[in-house]
């Protein structure tokens, strides 16, 4: 039975909580996995993909032209209760139906989206900022379709890189790592 994506997005909510937390202001200006984001464009990036995405599910215009900074006054706690609301408007009844009007793109797709996003980004940050982040195994399924259908689209546009090779016994994650053009053994300065 497929999941319902609000019910995928709590699951990797609870992977990515711990990171966003753990993110330390002193490394805010360091590169991360993402070469054209330092960590806070990163974190900036990945809290406008919770509020729009959001809008996304209740089938609402979103603006992309700019990034606002949300790395301001308790922006961590701001970001779970974001997390929450992103979670909750996917949860309604008819998130997932129809064609979303800003994408293009069937729903579902638009949810397995953020899901990517959520479940990536923190990865990104993790490796960025030396915290550990494992994802949710159940999720993993659901990523490997979307990167799969969607990944040479993704690479023309710019939002995935080329791929990288990954061992042929590498684990899930590692191998939609390198189908995202991820490199799994990414470090700091390396």
């Amino acid at each position: 039975m497929t999941k319902r994506i609000s019910d995928l997005l709590d699951l990797a909510a609870r992977r990515a909580l711990p990171v966003v937390d753990g993110v330390p202001d002193d490394k805010f200006g360091a590169p991360t996995p993402c070469s054209e984001y330092t960590v806070a464009d990163l974190a900036n990036h990945l809290y406008q993909v919770v509020v729009n995405f959001q809008k996304l599910a209740k089938k609402e215009d979103v603006d992309w032209s700019a990034v606002p900074d949300f790395l301001h006054g308790d922006w961590r706690q701001a970001f779970a209760g974001e997390t929450e609301a992103l979670i909750a408007a996917w949860a309604a009844p008819d998130a997932e139906e129809g064609v979303s009007a800003g994408m293009g793109l069937p729903n579902r797709v638009v949810g397995q989206m953020v899901l990517l996003d959520l479940t990536f980004h923190p990865w990104d940050l993790a490796q960025a900022t030396g915290q550990a982040f494992e994802p949710d195994p159940e999720v993993l399924p659901e990523l490997a379709d979307l990167v799969a259908t969607m990944g040479p689209n993704a690479r023309k546009m710019g939002v995935f890189g080329e791929p990288v090779a990954v061992p042929d016994d590498a684990d899930a994650f590692v191998r939609i790592l390198g189908a995202t053009g991820r490199d799994p053994h990414w470090k700091p300065g390396a």
